[in-house]
């Protein structure tokens, strides 16, 4: 019997003894004055786990830093350059966007199954090249890569829900302009519209290449913001004042409209990226996101 055992069973004897001696008595009190209460042994809380070191915390759930190690590691691999500050945080902000993505599937009601993410994993288990070695060539352990995997496919269907609101047709324009870098040259071109001569001459004068054409073009399309509210504006024939962004000034000329032209496919493309950015954007406005890389 080693000593702690021994300790504990006299504990239990002095305070069986006590027990009996108020029952002979019948005082059910607090013992005598004289005597010193002896406490049982407390017995410690298990120790909390070791915290699993994170890269960041989002709306809760954690992206570890191992996580954010392994994909650090297959960034560099495909940019196969020394990486900079400015690359870490693009990493850290895609597994970000990704846990967003993947957050907001979840609470439209997706769930990732598992026999899918088994599926995927089979797939890449070939001759050519059997899972491990192909594990191993994408910096995964098979555990990390079920993660990364499911974490995915959740944010794949996000994203697919979110650009699909995009829609095949809407009201265009087509339009030509004339830009000029100096306003004094802007506004001598105007007067020489207000007197009559031709916009398509001047702007094939400004730009022999491409004549200052636009092309077709849907609202939100155009990189300068501005300028949407004033040529979708403008009725067919009708030209712009003189416009002032940030790359120049323009003058334009709307040559057509139609309410209902279905997208080039590239220009869908490009409203379908936007719409995603700006989902993202909004995203972590909302969100409570908190970036613990050690420094």
């Amino acid at each position: 019997m080693n000593s702690d055992r021994k300790i504990n069973i006299i504990i239990l004897v002095i305070l069986a003894g006590f027990l009996l001696m108020n029952g002979c008595t019948g005082n059910r009190g607090a013992p005598p004055a004289s005597a010193t209460p002896i406490l049982p042994t407390r017995t410690p809380f298990p120790p909390s786990p070791t915290p699993i070191p994170t890269a960041a915390v989002v709306n809760g759930d954690l992206i570890t830093l191992a996580e954010y190690q392994e994909e650090l590691a297959r960034y560099k691999a495909a940019v196969n350059r020394e990486l900079t500050p400015e690359d870490q945080q693009i990493v850290i902000n895609e597994l970000i966007n990704l846990t967003l993505l993947a957050q907001a599937s979840k609470s439209e009601g997706y769930q990732v199954a598992d026999s899918l993410v088994e599926e995927r994993i089979a797939a890449l288990d070939t001759e050519e090249q059997p899972l491990d070695n192909w594990l191993a060539a994408n910096g995964f352990t098979l555990d990390s890569f079920r993660v990364y995997l499911k974490r995915s496919l959740a944010a794949a269907w996000m994203r697919d829900e979110i650009i699909a609101d995009v829609p095949y047709e809407m009201e265009q324009i087509h339009a030509q302009q004339m830009l000029f870098y100096d306003r004094a040259a802007a506004e001598l071109a105007l007067q020489d519209l207000q007197e009559g001569k031709d916009f398509a001459q001047l702007a094939s004068t400004i730009d022999p290449q491409t004549k200052g054409d636009l092309g077709w073009f849907p609202e939100g399309f155009l990189t300068i913001p501005e300028l949407d509210p004033v040529l979708f504006s403008l009725e067919v024939g009708e030209t712009s004042d003189i416009i002032e962004t940030e790359i120049g000034y323009h003058i334009i000329k709307v040559l057509d409209k139609e309410t209902n032209r279905p997208l080039d496919p590239a220009i869908r493309q490009i409203l379908q990226e936007k719409a995603l950015d700006d989902w993202i954007k909004r995203r972590w406005k909302l969100s409570t996101i908190e970036i613990t890389l050690p420094s």
